[in-house]
Order: structure tokens, then C-alpha cells, then sequence
């Protein structure tokens, strides 16, 4: 639903989106660790300097990947980050087979190439490469790599991200003039600046616990669900057109995840 969410923020310049998105996702997990009783386990993540240094890269991962969807979003190329999330998977899996010694079979292999076809159907019906269908998936794909290899409780991870983020952003925004949105926006936006923690923060710690218990390969696949929902959005909602060519690469897509989803023997192996 970020498409949809999102698109009601247009007005609003994207990188000041971002920077709500980081100060509230904070504030909202310090407040969740705390009712947890954990804020002892984000002092000892901080005080770790290995997982200190990881998380400040998964931080600058997720931040460039929150901007970059932003923006595509507030400029009506929701199909563009359609597309990047199609990607996505890709990178994933082969960030999973180069660095993490995971192995496909042959099946799989078949069903990587159909949804690689499918990927290059939909650039070239673009006409071209935009740079956010590079930006997205490969930042979020080393975030879940990052993540993946972090030893640290899903939603600490999540805090020290977006608090080693805050600074930054509350700099920002103290910058802006009139006191930006928040102040001058009406109700709806306000609104929206403000939920843009809790509509962040309980999907990306749902993720985190799943990196941490899936294999790449695996987490990559089950990204595809994510773009198609937001084609449908862009489409039927944000009126966006879908060519003929596009409908046919949707068609090969899930044709390759049905073939790399059969339950028959033989899948992704971790090495």
C-alpha cells in the first residue's frame, strides 16, 4: 500500500518525507524496545563495534533505498519502482549464491531465467533503465544481506538504524522554512508525516526476523509478491498506463516463480 500512501505526500519535497520517516521510525522503536524491556540490548548493539559498524552500513542502505521510493513515488513512476522490485529478487539470489555459498538446481535455474526474461521484457517496453530500478533493489538488497549477518534482536537492529539516522534528519528539518510540512501542511499531511513511523518500522522488523530465518534465495522469491501488488496500485489507483508488453512479463514473472516454487526435491541449498 506505500504507493498509495505515499502518493497523498506528492506535495511535500521527498527528501523531507524521508527525514519524517527516519525521526518517527526512531521514536517509535525506542518506545517499543523500552515496553519490551530491551533498551539494555540496544545499549550492548551500540557498545559492539563489529555490529555498531554493520548496522551503520544497513542504515545507509535503507535510507538510500526509503529516498529513492520516495521520490519515484511523488513523481508518478510508481511502475518504475514496480519494476526495481522485480529486480530486487534477483539481486537477492545472487547475492545469496556469490557471497553466501547458496546453490541452486537446475529447476531453479529455469525459473531464474524465465523471471530474468520477464525483467528484460519490462526494460526494454520502458525504453530504458531508469536509475531508480538500479538504486532500489541493489540497496535493498545489501540491506538484507547486511541484516542477514547481523547477530542482534531484529527490532534493535532496527533502532540503532534509524537512530544513528536521526541526527541527520532532524538537522534537516530544522532547516526547512516555516518549519516545513508538519507545520505549514494541513491535517493530512501532518498526519501522514507522523504515521510514516509505525507504517516503517512494523514491516521492516517483520523482515528482519525473516532475513535471519530464510535462506536469500528464498526471501528473494517471495519478493515478487511486493511489486505486483504495487503495479495493480498504479495502474487502478494512481492511473498509471500498463502496456500490453508489461501484462505479458507479469505472465512470465509468476511463470517463473510457480517453477521455482514447486514442492519437488532438489531446491536451494545453503553451502
Amino acid at each position: 500500500m506505500f504507493p498509495v500512501y505515499y502518493h497523498q505526500l506528492a506535495t511535500v519535497p521527498a527528501l523531507e518525507v524521508l527525514c519524517h520517516r527516519i525521526v518517527w521510525s526512531a521514536l517509535l522503536c525506542m518506545i517499543l524496545l523500552a515496553a519490551r524491556g530491551k533498551l539494555g540490548e540496544l545499549k550492548g548493539a551500540v557498545a559492539d563495534r563489529k555490529t555498531l559498524l554493520r548496522l551503520i552500513a544497513s542504515g545507509i542502505c535503507i535510507s538510500i533505498n526509503w529516498g529513492g521510493y520516495i521520490w519515484a513515488i511523488t513523481q508518478g513512476r510508481a511502475l518504475d519502482a514496480s519494476l526495481a522490485y522485480y529486480v530486487l529478487p534477483l539481486v537477492m539470489l545472487t547475492l545469496g549464491v556469490a557471497l553466501l555459498g547458496e546453490r541452486l538446481g537446475p529447476r531453479q535455474t529455469l525459473a531464474i531465467a524465465v523471471m530474468v526474461a520477464g525483467v528484460v521484457l519490462l526494460a526494454i517496453d520502458r525504453g530504458q533503465v531508469p536509475w531508480v530500478v538500479v538504486i532500489l533493489p541493489v540497496s535493498f538488497g545489501l540491506y538484507a544481506l547486511v541484516r542477514k549477518l547481523v547477530v542482534v534482536d531484529a527490532m534493535v537492529g532496527v533502532t540503532v538504524e534509524a537512530l544513528l539516522l536521526t541526527p541527520f534528519a532532524l538537522a534537516f528539518l530544522l532547516t526547512r522554512s516555516g518549519g516545513g510540512a508538519l507545520v505549514t501542511g494541513d491535517w493530512t499531511a501532518r498526519s501522514l508525516l507522523i504515521l510514516c513511523g509505525p507504517v516503517t518500522t512494523i514491516p521492516l522488523v517483520l523482515f528482519s526476523y525473516g532475513a535471519r530465518r530464510l535462506a536469500m534465495s528464498t526471501i528473494g522469491l517471495m519478493q515478487y509478491v511486493n511489486p505486483t501488488l504495487q503495479a495493480v496500485l498504479a495502474v487502478l489507483l494512481l492511473q498509471e498506463s500498463l502496456s500490453r508488453l508489461q501484462s505479458v512479463t507479469f505472465g512470465l514473472i509468476w511463470l517463473g516463480l510457480a517453477i521455482y516454487s514447486l514442492p519437488i526435491r532438489g531446491g536451494v541449498r545453503t553451502g
